[in-house]
């Protein structure tokens, strides 16, 4: 059995309706990506948030008039928020999830680090290879906030070190830490999602839970720690400054992201106080502040 699938980029919120018009088309099926891997904080519970830049995907039967279907969504309300074309595709012989799962491939950082959806085979078995999905509410990697993060890792020496993931999401840095090396990780997030998603996909990837120290922040008590990592927003890394650089011991690393470049000056700035910062890293708008506590 064959089936038709079309693919573009969509830039609105309203996707809600956007997918019933598909399926008032004919669509048997619509899914939406993320086009960015841009984390969605604190989704509150029973909540189903979408993202503001999708790619959208709708499986058609094979017998579908596609130019049709093209002149009907470039004459609808929609077609201001598409993007420049519209993508078809014969998909043969596969189910829908397998052509959902064939948008997502293994992802490298720096030298060493991987990630590997589950079910794509290592291209670096020897590496350090993350298995983690991509999800709703979190970052896989894309994102240049987390790249610029694991990046920082993949150049760092780990081995017995005592590490915080301040705002953990998925967990790909806190799990990152540990498959390069660290000894014991404390990963906290404000979010309850997150932490379920932390314990998945650390079961996911092996790990012991005996060296991960997980859950909402009145249930965590932060040691002093050898390095720190806080990839969330300008704001509260602005309002929780002080607390941050308490929780990382003198001689001790930090590294926060989730800022854009505008607000790094700001921010280095602020956290000078208590480190001796680094020169910006960036990635597209987005920065990284690292430095060495005093």
């Amino acid at each position: 059995m064959a089936w038709i699938q079309l693919k573009f980029d969509y830039k609105h919120s309203d996707a809600d309706s956007l997918s019933d018009y598909l399926m008032e088309l004919g669509a048997l099926a619509v899914t939406f990506l993320d086009a960015e891997d841009k984390p969605i904080l604190e989704p509150l519970p029973g909540e189903t948030p979408l993202w503001e830049h999708l790619i959208v995907l709708a499986l058609f039967d094979a017998e579908t008039n596609t130019q049709v279907i093209d002149n009907l969504l470039a004459d609808s309300d929609y077609s201001q928020h598409v993007g420049e074309s519209y993508d078809w595709e014969i998909i043969r012989d596969q189910d829908w999830e397998r052509s959902w799962m064939d948008n997502f491939k293994p992802m490298q950082f720096g030298k060493r680090v991987w990630i590997v959806p589950s079910w794509c085979e290592a291209p670096e078995p020897h590496a350090v290879n993350i298995k983690l999905d991509p999800g709703l509410a979190f970052g896989t990697g894309t994102h240049p906030t987390t790249s610029l993060c694991l990046q920082w890792l993949d150049g760092a020496d780990l081995k017995g070190k005592t590490v915080i993931d301040y705002g953990c999401g998925s967990g790909i840095l806190a799990i990152a830490a540990l498959l390069l090396g660290a000894e014991k990780v404390y990963a906290t997030d404000i979010d309850p999602q997150a932490i379920e998603a932390t314990k998945q996909n650390l079961e996911r990837n092996q790990i012991s839970s005996e060296r991960l120290v997980l859950g909402l922040p009145d249930e965590v008590e932060l040691p002093p720690a050898d390095i720190l990592l806080a990839n969330i927003l300008a704001e509260p890394l602005r309002q929780l400054a002080e607390s941050i650089a308490n929780a990382v011991q003198p001689g001790g690393n930090l590294v926060l992201s989730g800022l854009l470049e505008s607000q790094a000056k700001e921010l280095k700035e602020l956290y000078s106080q208590w480190f001796a910062m680094d020169p910006v890293s960036t990635e597209e708008d987005w920065a990284r502040l690292s430095g060495k506590k005093h």
